[in-house]
């Protein structure tokens, strides 16, 4: 059985009484555990739609979204969100009022400055997304991908199932993009969580183990 199971995946947007918008029309795939994939497609071919509904931020799907055997909507949404997917932002979202490594604990609401195991745990992120010595430091201080490589060790601090990265490179340039595909690689590997990533370019895709291409809301 495939960790990730979506089944006939429909996602309609109602949008006034004479347009429907059919987001997503019948999207099916499976995902092997700890296998790393892209979705590729232009703008509006379903990918956001389809990274929502995985992060579990959009529930109003028909369908079948099983993750380890259970529905995802049988899942309490707070603990999905942080124990079972982490989620990478193209946009990075950092708080600027604080320090790379406060950034990093903000799931943690910051309890865990306190805590031994949590403790362990930023000290292992800082240094496999090698910031170590940018702890300190304030998002304005750091490069993009620095920034980026803050946000993808945020979205690791509470030991997710699955890593979703939605356009992880699309504010960086194609070096330091190509860095933080290769970092994705290692967490994949290191952390033996599923990573799936969303882009608009092939190039990138192409370094993961496999490519999902949506076209016009469905996979082809």
């Amino acid at each position: 059985m495939s960790y990730v199971q979506i089944e006939n995946l429909k996602r309609e947007y109602v949008m006034n009484k004479e347009v429907l918008v059919e987001a997503l029309r019948g999207v099916t795939f499976n995902i092997e555990k700890r296998e790393i994939i892209s979705v590729v497609g232009a703008s509006g071919s379903g990918k956001s739609t389809l990274l929502n509904i995985l992060g579990g931020l959009d529930r109003g799907y028909t369908g079948k979204v099983m993750i380890d055997e259970r529905d995802v909507k049988e899942y309490n949404p707070n603990f999905y969100r942080r124990h079972i997917v982490g989620t990478i932002f193209q946009q990075f979202y950092l708080i600027p009022s604080l320090s790379v490594e406060e950034n990093i604990l903000l799931p943690m609401k910051f309890t865990g400055d306190k805590d031994i195991e949590v403790k362990k745990r930023l000290d292992y992120l800082l240094d496999m997304v090698g910031l170590e010595k940018r702890r300190k430091h304030f998002p304005k201080e750091l490069s993009g991908g620095e920034a980026q490589r803050v946000a993808i060790a945020r979205s690791l601090i509470d030991t997710p199932k699955i890593v979703l990265a939605d356009e992880p490179t699309g504010n960086l340039d194609s070096k330091t993009g190509d860095s933080i595909v290769n970092l994705l690689k290692e967490v994949n590997k290191k952390e033996e969580v599923t990573v799936i990533l969303v882009t608009h370019d092939r190039s990138i895709a192409k370094k993961t183990e496999r490519v999902i291409t949506l076209v016009d809301g469905k996979n082809v």
